[in-house]
């Protein structure tokens, strides 16, 4: 398949998915987030770090998965969005301190730990719009999160890596380049699936 053609596909993909993401009713997404935030929730060992973002429009909704993991003492990391779109991270304390940030993006407003603080995960969480069978997971396109998965990759970190999605959002194949790699499990509120076990 050549750049050109792959590129085409994964256009129309994400065209489809978003429209299929606007599509859905707030009591839908919402019912959908309480249930992310159980099945998500039990991937992160007691006491540990999560790597994860805040929702925003039609994503699977991250702030009761938050709220949770933050009142069972887990240590949570959001992301801060740099010049470059690379990935800075800071504490998540509450949602009364986040702000807007660009992209429509909210961010935490405590002190920025450094693009390498995801290296202390357990779980990293990973926007997505479809994970398919092999665990091959496909982003918005911007490349902040192939970023960070190659700053794993570099330090020889091995964190769990896991995608909220729609149950729909769950495809038998998305299309991949060479440089992506796969995430170890999606997260519906159907449940958790895993790969490669």
């Amino acid at each position: 398949m050549t750049a050109d053609r792959l590129s085409n596909d994964k256009a129309a993909l994400r065209s489809r998915l978003l429209a299929e993401r606007r599509a859905l009713g707030g009591p839908e997404r919402a019912a959908a987030a309480a249930a992310l935030a159980g099945h998500a929730a039990a991937l992160v060992p007691p006491g540990g770090t999560v790597a994860a973002y805040v929702s925003v429009g039609a994503e699977p909704g991250t702030r009761p998965l938050l709220r949770a993991l933050a009142g069972a003492g887990v240590r949570v990391l959001l992301p801060v969005l740099l010049p470059d779109n690379d990935l800075d991270w800071a504490r998540y304390e509450d949602d009364d301190r986040l702000a807007p940030a660009a992209r429509g993006l909210l961010e935490p407003t405590g002190p920025r730990l450094g693009p390498d603080a995801v290296l202390g995960a357990d779980v990293v969480l990973l926007p997505g719009l479809a994970v398919d069978r092999r665990g091959t997971r496909l982003g918005r396109g911007g490349g902040s999160y192939d970023r960070v998965l190659a700053r794993l990759t570099r330090a020889g970190a091995r964190p769990l890596l896991a995608t909220l999605l729609y149950p729909a959002e769950l495809l038998p194949a998305v299309p991949a380049e060479p440089h992506d790699l796969p995430v170890h499990a999606v997260v519906t509120p159907d449940g958790v699936t895993r790969f490669g076990e």
